[in-house]
C-alpha cells in the first residue's frame, strides 16, 4: 500500500474526527495513483488510516478508516450492510430513501438511494468511481435490486476529472419508477431527475409541516411536489410554483395518481411571484420556502444570505397573524444560527414577530456525524407568526 505523508495540522484534524485531508496539508505522496487507497501517517511516520487518494481535488485524503486495513468487496459489504442496519431503525412509511450517505455512513463521496426494486449511485471522487464494480457487486449481494442506475452527471466529479455521465449498470431500469412517501405516490425518473430522482432528505419535514399548515398555502420551489401534495389535506388550497417545467410536469402527474384536487401547480419566477404578491397585498395561511442552495461555496455566502432575506421578507408580508413559515436551506455554508439570524432581520422588516415551531434537518436516513458538519446540510424552521 502507497504511503502518503501529512503535516501535523492534517493529523489533527484527523485526531479531531473529520475524514477529510486537503492537498495543501500532504507532505509526501510517493507516487499515489488516482482513485488508489492508500496507508496515511503523521508528521512523525505514525499510521493514522487508510483512505482514498484523489490527484486533482482539494479534498486529496477521504479516510477509509482509522485503521490500516484492506480496502476489498468485503470492506464495502460490511460498511453497507452497517448503514442498512440503520436505516431497518429509522426509516418509516416508504420505499424510498437514502441507503448511504457518504460520510455520514463512513463511506465518503459515495452516494446510494434505494427507489422500490431499484438503487441509484454516485460514485463523487476517483476512488469510489474506481470502486465501482466492488460497490455494485456488494449491492447486488445485500438488496437483489432489478437495476442499477449511476446517476455521475454531478459537477462535483470534474474536480476529480471524472467525466459527467448517467447509464444503467446493472439489470435494468424502466424510464419512471413510483415509490410511496408517507402514504403519497411520487414518481421518480432515475436517469434524468432531480437528484438521483426526487428528493428524499424532506420527507420527515413534509409530516411535520402538515401539522401546522392551514387556510391558503403557497409552496415555493415546489420541484416535483413533496410539500403541496402533503400540505393538500389540512388546507384549502395548495398554489405550488417552480421555474422547472419540467418538474411541474411530474408534481401535476403525482397529483393526479394521489387523487388530489385542491392543488394548482405554476410556472414562474418565485422571486417575482412573491414581490407580485406582495404589493398585491394577497394573503397566505401558510408559506413554504424550499429553494435550491444559494451558497454553493463560501465566497458566495454574503449573495446568498441577501437571496435568502430577500424571499423570507417577501414570504411574511403574505402572512398574517397565525401564519405558519416554514423556510429551508440546503447550503451547508449556511448553518442554522445563520439562517436563524437572516429570518430573524426579515421578520423585523416585515414587521412581524415569529414563534418558533421547530427546528429540523435532513430525514434521519441523511444521518449527520457529530464531528463532520459538512454532513449537517439541511436546515428547516416552521415558525409561527404571533
Amino acid at each position: 500500500m502507497t504511503e502518503v505523508k501529512v503535516n501535523r495540522k492534517a493529523a489533527d484534524r484527523v485526531a479531531s474526527g473529520h475524514p477529510w485531508i486537503f492537498s495543501s496539508d500532504v507532505v509526501e505522496r510517493d507516487h499515489a495513483a488516482p482513485g488508489s487507497v492508500v496507508k496515511v501517517v503523521n508528521h512523525l511516520g505514525k499510521p493514522i488510516g487508510t483512505a482514498h487518494y484523489s490527484s486533482t481535488s482539494q479534498i486529496c485524503l477521504r479516510l477509509l478508516s482509522r485503521e490500516i486495513q484492506e480496502i476489498d468487496r468485503a470492506f464495502f459489504a460490511r460498511r453497507m450492510a452497517e448503514a442498512n442496519e440503520y436505516r431497518r431503525l429509522v426509516v418509516r412509511d416508504t420505499d424510498g430513501y437514502r441507503v448511504v450517505h457518504g460520510e455520514g455512513d463512513r463511506l465518503p463521496a459515495l452516494v446510494v438511494d434505494r427507489y422500490g426494486d431499484y438503487l441509484v449511485i454516485q460514485t463523487l471522487d476517483q476512488g469510489m468511481d474506481a470502486a465501482k464494480d466492488w460497490i455494485i457487486g456488494a449491492l447486488v449481494d445485500l438488496f437483489s435490486p432489478r437495476g442499477i442506475v449511476a446517476r455521475n452527471d454531478v459537477a462535483v466529479r470534474a474536480h476529480e476529472q471524472l467525466p459527467l455521465e448517467t447509464g444503467v449498470v446493472f439489470g435494468e431500469a424502466p424510464e419512471e419508477v413510483t415509490v410511496h412517501v408517507n402514504g403519497l405516490a411520487f414518481r421518480a425518473d432515475l436517469l434524468h431527475g432531480q437528484k438521483t430522482g426526487i428528493f428524499l432528505d424532506q420527507r420527515e419535514n413534509y409530516m411535520a409541516a402538515a401539522r401546522y399548515a392551514h387556510g391558503k398555502a403557497l409552496d415555493c420551489f415546489t420541484s416535483t411536489g413533496g410539500f403541496a401534495l402533503h400540505l393538500a389535506a389540512k388546507c384549502e388550497t395548495v398554489e405550488a410554483v417552480d421555474s422547472s417545467a419540467a418538474a411541474l410536469a411530474t408534481a401535476e402527474a403525482n397529483r393526479a395518481a394521489n387523487g388530489i384536487g385542491n392543488v394548482t401547480f405554476r410556472e414562474a419566477d418565485v422571486f417575482e411571484i412573491l414581490g407580485g404578491y406582495s404589493s398585491a397585498r394577497r394573503e397566505f395561511s401558510t408559506v413554504v420556502l424550499d429553494p435550491p442552495a444559494f451558497a454553493k461555496n463560501r465566497r458566495n455566502l454574503e449573495a446568498a444570505a441577501r437571496g435568502y432575506k430577500d424571499i423570507n421578507l417577501r414570504a411574511l408580508r403574505l402572512l398574517g397573524r397565525g401564519g405558519i413559515l416554514i423556510t429551508c436551506s440546503c447550503s451547508h455554508h449556511v448553518s442554522e444560527a445563520m439562517l436563524l439570524e437572516i429570518v430573524a432581520e426579515a421578520a423585523l422588516d416585515a414587521g412581524r414577530e415569529l414563534r418558533v415551531l421547530e427546528r429540523r434537518t435532513q430525514a434521519q436516513d441523511h444521518p449527520i456525524l457529530l464531528t463532520v458538519p459538512e454532513t449537517h446540510y439541511l436546515k428547516c424552521l416552521m415558525l409561527q407568526v404571533v
